[in-house]
């Protein structure tokens, strides 16, 4: 049966966009190769402990924002309550001889820097306000994110903003470049870029604009899901499924059908427990593709599209990561410092080569690396035993290396994944939490190929394009795929992470139903 619009694949911004139709009375059909629904956002299972695969803290979930508007426009902001960490020091920056706590608040974020920088208080302090002035504007701007393209000099209606100048004069930079701008200390550059395992870039390689954007989107309010966030995937194809919709899981596309420039659907096939059902044909008056977009391109074929958006489909991929998902029993990590906030260390003082260090040259002796703490950041205790505690470690791989050892030596594979989580351990041990192996009773590691197998990712990357200068500017890949009733719906099309395939998914929703969400 032909139905309205048909969904490719399940990360948040398909369920976004597929529920916000659904709720408005269109027939929705969504398929997904995998499992389980939700992308990098879904929930797994192991000995009776319950981990997400990717995502940690979010942002835009506040009232009147991106996420609390799209709950709010389908029924589900009391049910779906969203925990907020600690105001004071929502991520702990920490590297040899420095310790910093950043604050939503930005007047004391800059006292603090001063107080760690007096000689660069002054060059602290005006970085910090541009920061915040540039993020007004921008947050001022709504329309400036949801244009198709954008080109210099701006057009007249945006010349007024306040610090456009900022905005244009930093528009190709990176964090490097504004930091090295500022004159800021190289400590102080270190800490404010420590939670570089948000972007799995380097200052000298990440955009200045998604810096800013994500770092002020955390200091307005920085959440999580008070009911994990399996509670949101499932309340989303949930509204899918009480409005008529479908979801079918384990069908991966193998064929995109066209009818002349119009792609009328797609011909899938069972995976897993579903491989015995053989071959689907499923038709829609309109396609919506939350898969990679170079992925579906190359299986359509490229000479299908536009010059215009070849060019923009000519993307980099974001690295991947390494991640350690790890239980305790018999230690409370409250009483070690740790609860409504992340933690972000480095052995390294300069981000730049520590990155390098890793990525490039595969040398983990002296990582940066994430932590994070689910169970403290809700008292929702579903995820584990009341007497046990979920700690989850972060950091960058390279695709290429893992893949060359998982194929040529499961052995060595395994080795190296166990030798980056020691050498973490013995960071955990020496800083923060003594014996604390003594008090492990679980650990999985996960490697790129690991988010390739499970999440459909190509090469294993873990935001869909890069987030540099060059992927991130005006008139990025959007929506609009010069194919008729095809659209594309994910990170590499819109914007990365929680809130930001969210936002992506409402707009394709407002664009295709006339309807205002945002």
């Amino acid at each position: 049966m032909k139905t309205d619009y048909l969904i490719v694949g399940s990360g948040l911004a398909a369920l976004a966009f597929g529920s916000l139709m659904a709720k408005s009375g269109k027939r929705v059909k969504l398929i997904e190769a995998h499992y389980l629904p939700g992308g990098y956002g879904h929930t797994f299972e192991l000995d009776g402990y319950k981990f997400n695969a990717q995502l940690h803290y979010v942002w835009n979930c506040g009232e009147g924002r991106t996420v609390y508007k799209m709950l709010d426009k389908l029924g589900l902001n009391p049910q779906l309550p969203f925990v907020e960490y600690d105001p004071n020091g929502f991520d702990r920056m920490r590297m040899e001889g420095y310790a910093l706590d950043i604050p939503y608040d930005y007047a004391e974020l800059a006292r603090r820097l001063g107080e760690l920088f007096p000689d660069s208080a002054e060059n602290c302090h005006r970085f910090v306000c541009e920061v915040k002035e540039i993020a007004d504007a921008i947050d001022n701007l709504p329309d400036l994110l949801s244009r198709d393209s954008l080109t210099f000099p701006l057009p007249p209606e945006l010349r007024h903003v306040p610090k456009i100048r900022s905005m244009v004069r930093f528009y190709k930079s990176t964090l490097q470049d504004v930091f090295d701008y500022f004159d800021l200390p190289k400590a102080a550059q270190t800490l404010l870029a420590l939670q570089w395992p948000d972007f799995l870039l380097p200052p000298d390689q990440l955009s200045f604009f998604a810096w800013l954007m994500l770092f002020s989107g955390y200091c307005r309010g920085a959440y999580y899901p008070g009911h994990h966030f399996e509670s949101v995937i499932n309340s989303l194809v949930k509204v899918i499924t009480d409005n008529g919709g479908e979801v079918l899981l384990e069908q991966k596309v193998v064929e995109f059908l066209l009818d002349g420039k119009q792609v009328i659907g797609v011909r899938a096939e069972g995976v897993g427990k579903h491989e015995a059902d053989g071959q689907t044909l499923h038709y829609a008056d309109a396609v919506v593709c939350n898969m990679d977009p170079r992925k579906s391109a190359e299986m359509i074929g490229f000479d299908k599209f536009s010059a215009k958006v070849r060019k923009q489909l000519n993307y980099d991929y974001s690295y991947s990561n390494y991640m350690a998902y790890c239980v305790v029993k018999g230690i409370d990590l409250r009483d070690y410092g740790f609860g409504k906030s992340n933690l972000f260390h480095t052995e390294q003082p300069d981000l730049n080569q520590a990155f390098n260090d890793m990525y490039v040259r595969g040398d983990y002796s002296k990582p940066s690396f994430a932590v994070t703490v689910p169970s403290l950041l809700t008292d929702d205790r579903s995820d584990c035993p009341p007497d046990h505690q979920i700690i989850e470690f972060l950091t960058v791989a390279n695709y290429d290396r893992f893949l060359d050892l998982k194929l040529s030596s499961p052995r060595r594979y395994r080795e190296k994944k166990q030798a980056i989580l020691d050498t973490i351990l013995d960071i955990m041990e020496e800083h923060y939490v003594p014996d604390l192996r003594k008090h492990l009773v679980f650990k999985v590691t996960g490697s790129p190929t690991t988010n390739e197998r499970y999440c459909w990712s190509p090469a294993g990357n873990s935001y869909g394009s890069n987030m540099t200068p060059q992927n991130m500017g005006f008139g990025r890949l959007s929506s609009n795929t010069s194919l008729e009733n095809f659209y594309f719906c994910n990170a590499s099309s819109g914007f990365a992470g929680f809130a930001g395939t969210i936002w992506t998914g409402c707009r394709l929703y407002e664009k295709l139903s006339g309807d205002s969400v945002l």
